[in-house]
């Protein structure tokens, strides 16, 4: 990072969940002054917690519980610091997505319009840039309904036809940014993430498909092994290390290069990582595919050229590596929980 950007202040909507706490961490190892505002829906306020069980940042100056759904809340947190990382928005696992579309696609149009309407009014002299998070959900469905994919590239966003009401969602908010960005002035920068996973996560019935699968290895034989749908489809897994990476990057070299994507050139079929973690569990587990569950796209992957030349970004962490991690953070939570439970 260059020295231009060191001690300055910015806020992390959803700060208190996998990425945000990740960011939140690096970002005062970096020389940041970071503050938090998140609902608490999914994060939690210990994830903000370094390994000797202290609080990274002043939580009673710089934690704020605040539904960003109330732009009330909103104005409250907005405005205060010179960036905005803003990574809040209802997302959880696939079976959850399709249950709550409508839900989901009201939750995130309104965080998303009420942070960027607080923004603007705080204006430029105030805010010095904004990161937005996109999703590879957003992309057309045509473009992942099939096995063998080619690598999605930034500009087939258009024309939209994203699966689900989160991609809508997401899209939705990329495109009242690019507006704040034109009448305000505000610097802006859209990362469009693929399939994120590592720790500490949500590893509970709304969790995406990596944590619930560790789960679910973690506790066999007391819960099934049995996976959502037939486990062809295939993702772009990328290590929550790496995402972190990018939005470090991102801070420096990002402003007003358009969205861009932050995933491998690759993507993995749902049976390999259930392969993998059944490796790491060192168990005999009989997985069992439910086709009766939803599935989602067929499969996507990255061409994530435009984040390698502009901001010399690359995945570094291998999906087993990254899994492995993951499989012992989710272990030694479950492991204590049932411990307590039994005291």
């Amino acid at each position: 990072m260059s020295s231009e950007y060191k001690k300055k202040s910015v806020l992390i909507t959803g700060g208190c969940g996998m990425i945000g706490s990740n960011l939140v961490k690096r970002l005062v190892k970096e020389g940041w002054d970071v503050s938090v505002a998140d609902d608490l829906w999914r994060g939690k306020v210990e994830y903000l917690y370094d390994d000797q069980g202290k609080a990274v940042i002043d939580l009673e100056k710089d934690f704020h519980k605040a539904d960003l759904r109330d732009i009330n809340a909103c104005e409250r947190v907005i405005g205060k610091t010179d960036y905005i990382i803003h990574l809040a928005a209802r997302v959880a696992g696939i079976e959850y997505v399709f249950k709550n579309q409508r839900d989901i696609f009201r939750s995130n149009n309104l965080i998303n319009s009420n942070v960027f309407h607080a923004a603007g009014k705080a204006g430029r002299d105030r805010i010095k840039g904004i990161i937005y998070v996109g999703t590879a959900c957003s992309f057309p469905s045509t473009r992942q309904d099939n096995l063998d994919p080619e690598p999605l590239r930034e500009e087939e966003l258009f024309p939209a036809y994203p699966e689900s009401s989160y991609g809508w969602s997401k899209l939705m908010g990329q495109l009242e940014l690019d507006y704040l960005n034109k009448e305000a002035g505000i610097p802006c920068c859209t990362l469009i993430l693929h399939n994120a996973y590592g720790a500490p996560t949500d590893y509970g019935d709304r969790s995406q498909v990596i944590p619930a699968l560790i789960r679910k290895a973690v506790r066999y034989p007391d819960e099934g092994y049995t996976v959502l749908g037939n486990g062809k489809q295939e993702r772009a897994f990328i290590h929550v290390d790496d995402v972190t990476e990018a939005f470090v990057l991102a801070l420096d070299k990002g402003w007003g290069k358009g969205c861009i994507q932050i995933g491998p050139s690759y993507s993995t079929s749902i049976s390999k990582v259930v392969d993998m973690i059944i490796g790491i569990s060192g168990k005999k587990i009989e997985a069992h595919f439910d086709s009766s569950k939803p599935e989602g796209n067929m499969a996507r992957c990255a061409d994530y050229s435009k984040a390698r030349e502009i901001l010399g970004w690359e995945p570094r962490v291998g999906l087993e590596e990254g899994l492995s991690r993951c499989y012992k953070w989710i272990e030694k939570r479950i492991e204590s929980a049932e411990r307590k439970q039994n005291a």
